[in-house]
């Protein structure tokens, strides 16, 4: 059995190890300090276990976990760390079957009970997690309103899609003026302060297909 533990926190690795090597008899346990060594020590290992603490590691958002979990199909993966929110929790349990969570501060028994749990390629998710995605779920939804007009978003689309200000005019026969309006509206509504910021918002509103989106 191998264990890769992705965490630069010194303490949280001896106790890893602790409880790791008291469980399990003939366990293979190595540390790795970047995404790059953990990738290589899992092409090795395919289905080994790793118990990342991405707030500490290389990786800048779950997406980037996720891509490296779905190229390593038999890995299991165990979310450690002390700062989990509920969209992230949420994200890497809804997306996958193979993702466990356990916050640090969890009680010496749970930690034991979830590396059982992983051990046996069995999902574990800590009472604090299971907590956090049931009060949101019991939370009335609130439904988000899109803050841009029909114009902006159109002027939006068209910024994601490479036209500068002066061709979006001359495309929808406005001023010059105008259209630099409406790109001044759309910067302060979205609270965003460049274009690759705005053009992530036309991305994830569904203002601009990937497929059509190019730099």
């Amino acid at each position: 059995m191998k264990l890769i533990l992705a965490d630069l926190q010194d303490i949280a690795k001896a106790g890893i190890r602790f409880y790791a090597n008291s469980l399990v008899e003939d366990i293979d346990i190595c540390e790795v300090e970047d995404k790059n060594n953990l990738v290589k020590e899992l092409q090795n290992c395919g289905n080994a276990t790793v118990v990342l603490d991405h707030s500490n590691f290389d990786f800048s958002e779950a997406d980037d976990i996720l891509i490296v979990l779905e190229r390593f199909q038999e890995s299991h993966w165990m979310m450690f760390s002390a700062d989990l929110n509920e969209q992230f929790i949420r994200k890497m349990v809804l997306t996958n079957n193979r993702t466990s969570v356990l916050m640090k501060d969890c009680k010496r028994d749970e930690i034991e009970f979830a590396l059982r749990s992983i051990f046996k390629n069995e999902r574990y998710i800590c009472h604090y997690a299971s907590n956090l995605l049931l009060n949101a779920n019991l939370k009335p939804k609130v439904e988000e309103k899109d803050p841009l007009t029909q114009t902006e978003r159109m002027v939006l689309k068209e910024i994601a899609m490479g036209k500068t200000t002066k061709e979006i005019a001359a495309d929808r026969c406005l001023s010059f003026h105008t259209v630099n309006t409406h790109r001044k509206n759309i910067f302060r509504k979205l609270e965003v302060n460049n274009v690759h910021e705005a053009i992530k918002y036309a991305m994830r509103a569904g203002i601009v297909d990937m497929a059509e989106y190019y730099i």
